[in-house]
C-alpha cells in the first residue's frame, strides 16, 4: 500500500512540479528536485518496485535532467566577460610578491563577481550528475529484470506432458474462436448482420480481387515496366514498381479485415488476431519482395547478388517461408502466446484473448514455430555461404563477404537456438531466432538500397561511364549504413528510452584530453573549414587568372605565390574551425608534444619533403618549365607541390621526385635565368691532315648556325694527338639550349659534307694483331723448312727451341713478338690494344 501511495505521490509531483520549476525565475526549483528524487532513490532501492513505476520516475528524471543541462549555460556571457576582464589585469602575483592596490582590488573584486556567477552553474551540474546517475541505476535495475526474464526457464518442449497441456489448450482456443465465428448459423444475428452486409461484401470482394488477381498481375509488372523504360531508368523503374508486391496486397488485407470487423461479428477472442494481421502482412508480403529482389527467378537488369541458380532458388524459397513463419509468429504472439520480446520492450500494447495459456503449452507452441524458422534460416545460410565462391570466379564484393559471413553465424545461431529451446530456455531461444531473422532482412534491404541509390545516379547522369560507382553513391550507402545502426539496435532488445540516452549522451558530447568533442562542434568545424577552404581556393583561382598574370612575376614566381597563399588560407581556415568548434587550443599542448614526438620519429621524411617544398617555393631554385638535371634524370618541371615535384622526361615519361631530394643533392638547372647554354663536338681527322685547314673549315660550320652566339664567339680547338686522329673541339654558346641536340645534328651532316669536298678524311681505329705461340693455331711443328732463303715474303715461320718454360723466339722478320715479361716488342704496337688478344 505504501509503495503504491509513493507511486501516486510520485507522478503527482512530477505532474506540478516540472511547471513550476519552468515558472521559476533564475532556474530549476531546486527544492521540487530534492523531493523528486529522494522518493527515486528510495525507489530503486525497493526490490517490488514495479516496472511501470520505474519507466514513469525515468522519464520525470530525465526530464528533470534536460532542465539541470541547460541551467550549465546559465551567465555564461557574463562569465566570459570577467575571465576577459581577469586576463586584461595579467597573471596573478607569485607567492610573496605584492602588486598594485588599485590592481589587486579590482582583481578581488572580478573574482568575487565570477564566483557568484558561476554559483548557479556549480550548482545545475551537481544536479545534472544526481540525476544522470539516476537514470543510469533505473536502466541497470530494468535491464536486470530482462535479463533474468530472459534466463527464465520453462517446462521442456519435449517432454510428453507439454504436448499434452498444449492440445488441451488449442482445443480451448479453437473453441472460443469458432464460437464467434459459429454465429453466422444464429438466426437472432442476421438482422443485425443484414444493414452491413453490402459494406461487408463490398470489402471483401475488392480485397480478394487485389489479393489474387491483383497480386499476381503486380508481380509480373516490373519486368513489363522496365521493358518500356529507357536502359539507364530501367532498374529504378522496376524497383519502385516492384512496390506496389507490398502495398497492393497489404491493401487488399486491410480491406479484408474491415470487411470482417463491419459484420461486427468478431469480439475478444478473434480481435487480438485481426489486431495482429496487418503487422503480420507487412511480414509476409515484405518477406515474399525480398526474396524476389534479392533472389529473382529472372535477373531483370542485373544480379544484385552473384549465385548460382540452385542456391538462388533455394534461398527464395526458404526466405518466403521463413517470412510466412514469421507472420503467424506474430499473429499467435500477439493474440494469445506471451512473449519476452521485442514487443513489449518497444512499448507497444498487447491485445490478448481471454484464455489463461499453461506455460507447457506456451513453450510447445513457441518451439514449434521456432524450429520450422530454424530449418528455413539453416537452409537460407547454406545458400548464402555459397556467395564464398560465387560463379564462374566472379570478382568477390563487399556484400559478398558480408553475407557469406551471416550465412556461417545463421547456421550456428539456429542450432544454438534448437539446443536451449530444447532444455526450455523458449525466451532466450526466441530472442536469438527473430532477431536475427530481423537482422538479416534488414541487411539484405540496406544492400537493395545501396543498389536503387546508384542506380538513381546512373539515371540522372543518363547512364554516364563510372556512376553507380561514384562518390555520391558510396558516400550516401554509408550514411544508410550508419543510420541503420539504431534499427539493428531496437532488433536486439534496446527499448526507446535507451535509444534516446544514447542520444543524448551523443549530442553533450564526449571528453578527450579536456577537449570535448559534441556533434554541435564537430558541425561547426565541418562548415567553418569547408567555407574557409573554398574561400582560399576562390581567391587562389582569383589571383592566377586575374591578378598574377599583369604583373611582371614570372611563371614560378606566379605559381610559388598562388601555392603560398593556398597553405595560409588552409591554415587559418582549419584554426577558425578549431575555435569555432569549442576547443581551447591551451588543452591541445600535450597532443601537439606527443604528435611532434610521433612527426620526428615516424614522420620525418613526409615533413622533410614538406619543408623542402615550402624552400623551393620560397627560394625558388627552381620553377615550373626549368628544364633541370637531378638524380639521373633530365626532364621540364611540371608542378611543385608539397611533398613533391613532378619532371616531365623528353620521352613522356612522368619521374615524381621528392622535394628533399632536390634540397640535398646536386640540381642542374639548364633554364633557370636564361635560355643560353653551351655545346662541345668533338671531331677527329687523319694524321697528315693539314690542321690549319681544318679548323678553317669548322669555324666556317659553326659561326654560319643561325642561334650560335657572336658574344661569346664560338671555338675551334685543337686539343691533341689521339691514338688514332688528330683531336680538334668546336665549342659555341646557343641563345636556345634547348635546340642542342637539333644544332649538333646540323652541324655534324656539314663537317661530313664539307671533309669530302675538301679531302679531308676522317679516321677509323686500326689494329694490329700480334700472335704469341702461332704453331698452336696451325697445329704443326715448330721448325726450319727448306725454300729460298732470300723470300722472306713466302718464308714460314721459324721458332728457335729454348728451355721449358721460356717462350720461342721466331726468326721471321715480318712478326714481332712480346718479351718475355709481356712487354710490347715494335713501334707499331697499337699501344698494346691487342697485345693481349689471342
Amino acid at each position: 500500500m505504501s509503495r503504491a501511495l509513493l507511486a501516486v505521490w510520485l507522478t503527482v509531483l512530477f505532474l506540478v512540479a516540472s511547471p513550476l520549476a519552468a515558472q521559476v525565475e533564475g532556474g530549476p526549483d531546486y527544492a521540487a528536485w530534492e523531493k523528486l528524487a529522494t522518493q527515486a532513490e528510495e525507489l530503486t532501492g525497493d526490490e517490488e518496485t514495479t516496472d511501470e513505476q520505474l519507466a514513469t520516475t525515468r522519464a520525470a528524471v530525465v526530464d528533470w535532467r534536460g532542465k539541470f543541462q541547460q541551467a550549465q549555460n546559465t551567465n555564461s556571457g557574463r562569465i566570459s566577460t570577467v575571465k576577459e576582464q581577469l586576463d586584461a589585469l595579467g597573471p596573478a602575483p607569485a607567492e610573496g610578491k605584492s602588486e598594485d592596490e588599485d590592481v589587486a582590488a579590482r582583481r578581488s573584486e572580478l573574482q568575487e563577481q565570477l564566483s557568484t556567477l558561476q554559483a548557479p552553474r556549480l550548482k545545475a551540474v551537481e544536479a545534472f550528475s544526481r540525476a544522470d546517475a539516476l537514470v543510469k541505476q533505473i536502466d541497470e535495475i530494468t535491464d536486470a529484470r530482462q535479463a533474468i526474464e530472459l534466463a527464465t526457464l520453462s517446462p521442456s518442449p519435449l517432454a510428453p506432458s507439454s504436448w499434452g497441456v498444449a492440445m488441451t489448450d488449442a482445443l480451448k482456443l479453437g473453441e472460443g474462436v469458432g464460437g464467434e465465428v459459429g454465429q453466422l448459423a444464429d438466426s437472432e444475428v442476421w438482422p443485425r448482420l443484414r444493414p452491413r452486409l453490402p459494406q461487408a461484401v463490398a470489402y471483401l470482394v475488392v480485397a480478394l480481387f487485389l489479393l489474387t488477381y491483383g497480386r499476381s498481375w503486380v508481380q509480373s509488372l516490373p519486368s513489363r515496366m522496365s521493358a518500356r523504360a529507357s536502359e539507364h531508368s530501367r532498374a529504378v523503374v522496376a524497383f519502385i514498381v516492384s512496390l506496389g508486391q507490398i502495398i497492393l496486397p497489404m491493401v487488399g488485407l486491410y480491406l479484408a479485415i474491415r470487411a470482417i470487423k463491419a459484420t461486427g461479428l468478431p469480439g475478444e477472442w478473434t480481435l487480438p488476431f485481426l489486431d495482429a494481421l496487418p503487422a503480420a502482412g507487412v511480414i509476409l508480403f515484405g518477406g515474399g519482395w525480398l526474396a524476389r529482389q534479392l533472389f529473382p527467378a529472372r535477373v531483370i537488369n542485373y544480379e544484385t547478388l552473384n549465385m548460382e541458380d540452385r542456391p538462388r532458388q533455394r534461398a527464395r524459397r526458404m526466405t518466403t517461408s521463413l517470412a510466412a513463419v514469421f507472420a503467424i509468429h506474430h499473429v499467435l504472439s500477439r493474440g494469445v502466446l506471451p512473449l519476452s520480446g521485442i514487443y513489449e520492450r518497444i512499448g507497444d500494447p498487447v491485445m490478448r484473448v481471454p484464455l489463461e495459456i499453461n506455460q507447457g503449452a506456451v513453450s510447445v507452441w513457441h518451439y514449434v514455430l521456432l524450429v520450422g524458422a530454424a530449418v528455413a534460416l539453416f537452409r537460407l545460410g547454406k545458400a548464402l555461404r555459397t556467395l564464398k565462391h560465387g560463379a564462374a570466379g566472379a570478382n568477390q564484393t563487399y556484400r559478398h563477404k558480408t553475407l557469406s559471413v551471416a550465412g556461417l553465424l545463421t547456421r550456428i545461431v539456429v542450432v544454438i537456438a534448437v539446443l536451449i529451446g530444447a532444455l526450455g530456455f523458449i525466451n532466450l531461444a526466441n530472442m536469438l531466432v527473430w532477431p536475427w531473422t530481423l537482422t538479416l532482412a534488414l541487411i539484405g534491404l540496406l544492400i537493395l538500397l545501396q543498389d536503387f541509390i546508384a542506380d538513381f545516379f546512373n539515371m540522372v547522369k543518363r547512364g554516364e561511364e563510372g556512376a553507380r560507382d561514384g562518390l555520391g553513391p558510396l558516400l550516401i550507402g554509408f550514411a544508410l549504413v550508419i543510420l541503420s545502426i539504431p534499427l539493428f539496435m531496437v532488433i536486439w532488445g534496446a527499448r526507446r528510452t535507451d535509444l534516446a540516452e544514447y542520444w543524448g549522451t551523443f549530442e553533450r558530447g564526449f571528453s578527450v584530453s579536456g577537449i570535448t568533442i559534441s556533434p554541435g562542434g564537430v558541425l561547426a568545424f565541418l562548415l567553418v573549414f569547408g567555407i574557409g577552404y573554398m574561400v582560399t581556393r576562390g581567391v587562389q583561382s582569383a589571383l592566377r587568372s586575374s591578378v598574377l598574370p599583369k604583373t611582371r612575376l614570372d611563371a614560378g614566381g606566379q605559381n610559388a605565390v598562388v601555392s603560398g597563399l593556398g597553405y595560409v588560407g588552409i591554415f587559418l581556415a582549419g584554426l577558425l574551425a578549431i575555435t569555432s568548434a569549442g576547443i581551447d587550443l591551451s588543452s591541445l599542448a600535450f597532443i601537439a608534444g606527443a604528435l611532434g614526438v610521433g612527426i620526428g620519429f615516424g614522420m620525418q621524411n613526409i615533413v622533410s619533403n614538406f619543408v623542402s617544398g615550402i624552400i623551393l617555393l620560397i627560394e625558388r631554385p627552381i620553377s615550373v618549365g626549368d628544364w633541370i638535371s637531378a638524380g639521373g634524370q633530365q626532364g621540364i618541371v611540371k608542378r611543385i607541390s608539397v611533398r613533391s615535384t613532378q619532371v616531365e622526361t623528353f620521352d613522356k615519361t612522368e619521374v615524381i621526385v621528392p622535394n628533399s631530394d632536390l634540397i640535398s643533392q646536386p640540381v642542374t638547372n639548364w633554364t633557370r635565368h636564361n635560355q643560353t647554354g653551351r655545346i662541345i663536338i668533338p671531331i677527329g681527322v687523319a694524321y697528315g691532315s693539314d690542321t690549319r685547314k681544318v679548323e678553317r673549315i669548322l669555324t666556317e660550320i659553326i659561326e654560319d648556325q643561325p642561334i650560335v652566339t657572336i658574344d661569346p664567339p664560338p671555338a675551334v680547338l685543337f686539343r691533341g694527338f689521339g691514338a688514332d686522329s688528330l683531336d680538334f673541339e668546336i665549342r659555341a654558346v646557343l641563345s636556345d639550349v634547348t635546340a642542342g641536340l637539333g644544332v649538333t645534328s646540323e652541324v655534324c651532316h656539314q663537317i661530313a659534307e664539307r671533309f669530302a669536298a675538301e679531302g679531308v678524311e676522317i679516321p677509323f681505329a686500326q689494329r694490329d694483331i700480334w700472335l704469341r705461340n702461332p704453331e698452336a693455331l696451325r697445329g704443326e711443328k715448330a721448325g726450319p723448312k727448306s725454300g729460298p732463303e732470300d723470300d722472306t715474303e713466302n718464308q714460314p715461320v721459324a721458332f728457335e727451341k729454348r728451355p721449358a718454360g721460356e717462350p720461342a723466339t721466331v726468326k721471321d722478320p715480318r712478326i714481332a713478338f712480346d718479351d718475355a715479361d709481356g712487354g710490347d716488342a715494335g713501334p707499331d704496337s697499337g699501344g698494346g690494344e691487342g697485345g693481349g688478344d689471342r
